[in-house]
């Protein structure tokens, strides 16, 4: 029977809940719902009841284009409260005639957690890098192997359990159960590298609305995440004070006319605009750009400086792939370049089955990585086919609930 994975991108700027059928080993999207965010401030809720009115929108469209009633999710998470290290654990394989069994690498990853976490926080992940056994080092997959000694290396992502239970909770005052959250720029790694790109070497920026997640990828598996309290909102509200205009006007702006290298530019080409002053003026392209290629500068300074401070001194071959929706500014790349140093590229999501059209941005990257983080080998969730045909006629009992009368 073909099982159906569910995923919640809770961003900044837009909820997408998508819907995943998995036949026959292949992926495929038959569900949808996208809706703009309410009540969520750099990745974290600052409104639980609007941020639920936006997601019950979300699950109700996904419902009525799936089929399905949706009740347990994979949620994505953000926010500058997501912290990560690097740690090892050993353990002393049990005897068996099967080698190294999923027991054998469960206990040791438990002892690569044995980093006292404080109260406050909670362990979200803990991706296991490398494993060696006995002097045999580098191995990718142990199990069936024979040894006596096995130690394992992990990436270990905790968060705020407070900031965990808020986002929880949006999702469960409209029935949804988290069944694991996902920090965003692991799941949009999923949809945008190969794995030659994990190989060779390559860091992935989600640049989201609020934040933009970071990661680093080598010898395969992740290295390095953070999460930087920068993203596409901060490029818009420079732009609404220099100019003087509100923020969705700066934010069109931004789309329509943006760019992130002034110096290609035309200083006598110039675009209308109506500040708060009510008087038209005139801005030039090029000094929107100036402004622009400004704040892309600092985003990429912060990136390099986070990968830095990881202590990873090793080469980038594949560069830095750009992905999320604010990646999608012009010349993004070059600014990229220029101070990272390496080759950039903007990504969307790759290889995409079934109702794609509205996906195929690098907005959407987290939304669709979420799927495949589900059905990839870094997890063991697996929803269960839901047998009961939506029942549309709930969320207006939900959302009716949930708004102010």
């Amino acid at each position: 029977m073909a099982g159906i994975l569910f995923g919640l991108d809770i961003g900044t700027t837009k909820v997408c809940a998508i819907v995943g059928e998995v036949r026959d080993g292949q992926l495929q999207v038959i569900g949808l719902g996208i809706e703009p965010a309410r009540g969520m401030r750099k990745g974290m809720v600052v409104d639980v009841n609007d941020a639920s009115v936006a997601i019950a929108r979300a699950v109700e469209k996904a419902e009525q284009s799936s089929g399905y009633e949706l009740t347990q999710a994979l949620v994505s998470m953000a926010g500058e409260h997501l912290k990560s290290s690097n740690s090892a654990g050993v353990v002393t394989i049990a005897r068996s005639t099967n080698g190294v069994t999923k027991d054998d690498i469960g206990k040791a990853l438990e002892t690569a957690q044995t980093v006292a976490v404080p109260a406050e926080r909670e362990t979200v992940h803990v991706v296991p890098r490398r494993y060696q056994i006995d002097d045999h080092a580098g191995i990718i997959s142990p199990i069936g192997m024979y040894g006596n000694r096995m130690e394992v290396e992990a990436h270990i992502i905790t968060a705020s359990a407070a900031a965990l239970k808020s986002l929880e909770s949006v999702s469960r005052n409209v029935g949804i159960k988290t069944e694991e959250f996902v920090l965003n720029v692991l799941a949009s790694a999923e949809a945008v590298l190969d794995p030659a790109e994990r190989e060779m070497g390559v860091i992935v920026a989600d640049i989201g609305g609020g934040t933009t997640d970071v990661a680093l990828f080598t010898e395969g598996s992740v290295w390095h995440t953070d999460v930087i309290a920068l993203g596409g909102f901060h490029f818009s509200n420079d732009i609404a004070i220099g100019l003087r205009v509100p923020y969705d006007i700066a934010d069109e702006i931004k789309v329509k006319h943006g760019n992130c290298r002034p110096d290609d530019l035309d200083p006598e080409h110039t675009f209308k605009v109506k500040p708060f002053s009510g008087e038209q003026i005139e801005v030039g392209y090029r000094d929107l750009a100036e402004v622009i290629e400004a704040r892309a500068e600092e985003l990429f300074d912060m990136i390099l400086a986070s990968v830095k401070q990881s202590g990873y001194a090793g080469l980038l071959p594949a560069g830095i792939v750009l992905t999320g929706g604010s990646a999608q500014l012009r010349n993004l790349t070059h600014t990229a370049e220029k101070i990272m140093g390496v080759p950039a590229r903007v990504a969307k999501p790759r290889n995409l089955v079934g109702l794609v059209d509205r996906l195929q941005s690098p907005a959407y990257s987290t939304a669709v990585g979420l799927l495949r983080w589900g059905n990839s080998d870094y997890n063991t969730f697996r929803p269960n086919r839901a047998e009961v045909p939506s029942r549309g006629g709930r969320w207006k009992e939900i959302i009716s609930r949930l708004l102010p009368g």
